[in-house]
């Protein structure tokens, strides 16, 4: 995805691959009511990295349709004294199940280097369809949207997996779906602007956009411990690269037990 605030999963299958029941069954054991999280974007083009924008990612319980849901909000910003070079002012909203991180409702409302976009959907899990301005559109079963991925994958129990194995799922995004994938990538210790951590390395295959290129180039990495918070994300983009990381966070649902040393 092209969205600076939705860096952490946006991506292409070159094959398709299956959500399968395993992953439809996934429950919530890393975030909780009243969770947010801040980190900074840093942007470099020869080699130094200056703090060119900022996001934040918020959870609430909250109703829709008298049904108990998780209402995330993710806004993101470039710095106002970088504005001229790639201006982003950015919003995505979801809300989903609280008891199989399924999407209800996704809206995003985007500027992006005066690119400006608006979109709505609604979906059905009876139905398993998702409604937009455009129509009414088939998916398939566990069917994520860009923010509900985000906490999806965070509820991954990743020690199931091997080194480079792909972990699947579906995403439906601008009146399509597409087949999706994680390739993890093992344990390591990391180093970020906000300490040191155990932590969780995968990489995900981004989608051509504005700011990615596409490819297998990104790489993620989220704390070694219940939350799964992601620590830090670094990429390369059509003009330079850029390096995100976690700032703050304020009621994580579990102990932040992966920090080794705090900067």
């Amino acid at each position: 995805m092209k969205k600076i605030i939705a860096f952490v999963i946006l991506f292409y299958s070159s094959s398709h691959l299956s959500a399968g029941d395993d992953f439809c069954s996934i429950r919530n054991y890393s975030f909780q009511n009243g969770e947010s999280i801040s980190y900074t974007v840093f942007y470099s083009v020869i080699g130094l990295y200056i703090n060119a924008g900022s996001a934040n990612f918020t959870t609430r319980l909250e109703n829709l349709n008298n049904k108990t849901t998780y209402h995330v909000v993710a806004v993101g910003s470039s710095n106002p004294s970088y504005d001229w070079i790639f201006k982003v002012r950015d919003r995505y909203e979801s809300y989903f199940d609280t008891s199989n991180i399924q999407p209800l409702k996704f809206t995003r409302n985007v500027e992006e280097a005066g690119h400006k976009m608006n979109e709505s959907v609604i979906f059905n899990q009876r139905d398993n369809s998702a409604t937009t301005n455009k129509g009414v559109f088939k998916v398939p079963g566990c069917i994520q949207d860009v923010l509900s991925a985000i906490y999806y994958a965070r509820n991954i129990n990743f020690s199931k997996y091997q080194i480079n194995d792909k972990i699947p799922f579906d995403m439906f995004l601008e009146d399509e779906v597409h087949p999706l994938y994680l390739r993890y990538l093992g344990k390591e210790v990391v180093k970020t602007r906000y300490g040191k951590f155990n932590s969780i390395k995968f990489s995900p295959l981004l989608v051509k956009g504005t700011i990615f290129a596409g490819g297998e180039k990104m790489t993620v990495w989220v704390s070694d411990d219940a939350n799964h918070v992601p620590i830090r994300i670094e990429s390369p983009i059509i003009i330079g690269s850029i390096k995100v990381d976690m700032v703050q966070y304020k009621n994580l649902r579990s102990p932040l037990s992966s920090l080794i040393e705090l900067y």
